[in-house]
């Protein structure tokens, strides 16, 4: 497939969730049938070791392997932008490094989520990281890490060069406009599944997404709607999604699109503890949700 973006961090980057088998092993012949499977359905490429690939729970060098398995079974290491967060600004480097001897196109990086870091720590964060030459992208999730990137921290972060881009996950889409006022150059990824269209309306110009593992066609689509103002696809294929596409905003984000990859027939599977399994009453919200959507032909 032809890759017709203007840079890698552009268009439906799937945040990909990692298979483990019944023994909690990493089964990486399945991560690499997942990220085939999602190229070939039209997604642009994908983000591993993000928090939905459970990265939190890996060893270093389980870590390392998800990557360089992404980064073939993508065919094309620009299509790949691993998660580099760390404790450690240290670290968080050696990742982008590792990244980038694996061929990947960009980064994705947390600010400093140890403590709540001031605006020079963040700055010094994300420049230490961009020495290791690869484009970075800046995650603001400020309910996760309490640190807030807020339009004027990301304005100066990207003046010192060390951002290209942000997946806003906030889920405030005033700032989006606040952002492109301050920092014209800088762009604005989808970060939230659930604010998808308001968004692409504002100007995004790629989605780090969650639902594409189960649902990567109809995702795309509505992606693609979207983007290009064309409400009368969009509008109603984001309602019919927007009871699956809610989960990617709640803590149990990991549990549900696992289960309904499980329903439409890919590996979805367990997670790692401390994630436990999805409450009855979660996973009968989920099941009926993901039946109905299949039901409709939005898988």
């Amino acid at each position: 497939m032809m890759d017709h973006r203007i840079s890698p961090w552009h268009g439906v980057m799937v945040a990909t969730s990692l298979p483990f088998r019944d023994d909690l092993t990493v089964d990486y012949d399945a991560y690499a049938e997942h990220v085939a499977r999602l190229v070939a359905r039209g997604c642009d490429g994908v983000v591993p070791n993000g928090s939905l690939g459970e990265y939190q729970t890996l060893t270093d060098d389980e870590r390392a392997r998800v990557v360089r398995v992404a980064v073939e079974a993508a065919g094309d290491g620009a299509r790949v932008m691993p998660g580099v967060a760390a404790y450690g600004s240290a670290e968080a480097r050696r990742w982008a490094e590792q990244a980038a001897e694996a061929g990947c196109g960009s980064v994705l990086l947390l600010p400093p989520n140890a403590y709540r870091a001031d605006a020079a720590s963040v700055r010094a964060h994300y420049a230490e990281v961009a020495r290791a030459g690869l484009p970075v992208v800046a995650y603001n999730n400020p309910y996760d890490t309490k640190v807030d990137l807020t339009p004027s921290l990301l304005a100066q972060v990207h003046g010192d060069g060390s951002i290209v881009a942000v997946k806003e996950f906030s889920g405030d889409v005033r700032r989006a406009y606040e952002t492109a006022e301050l920092a014209p150059d800088l762009d604005l990824l989808i970060g939230a599944d659930d604010v998808l269209l308001e968004l692409a309306l504002a100007g995004a110009v790629g989605w780090i997404a969650g639902y594409p593992n189960a649902l990567p066609a109809a995702s795309v689509a509505l992606y693609r709607a979207a983007v290009a103002h064309d409400l009368d696809t969009a509008l109603p294929l984001y309602r019919a999604l927007h009871p699956l596409l809610r989960w990617d905003s709640k803590p149990e984000f990991v549990q549900a699109i696992k289960l309904s990859m499980d329903l439409a027939g890919y590996r979805g599977g367990p997670c790692r503890p401390p994630r436990s399994p999805l409450s009855d009453e979660h996973s009968a919200v989920v099941r009926a949700a993901t039946e109905k959507a299949l039901a409709e032909g939005l898988a």
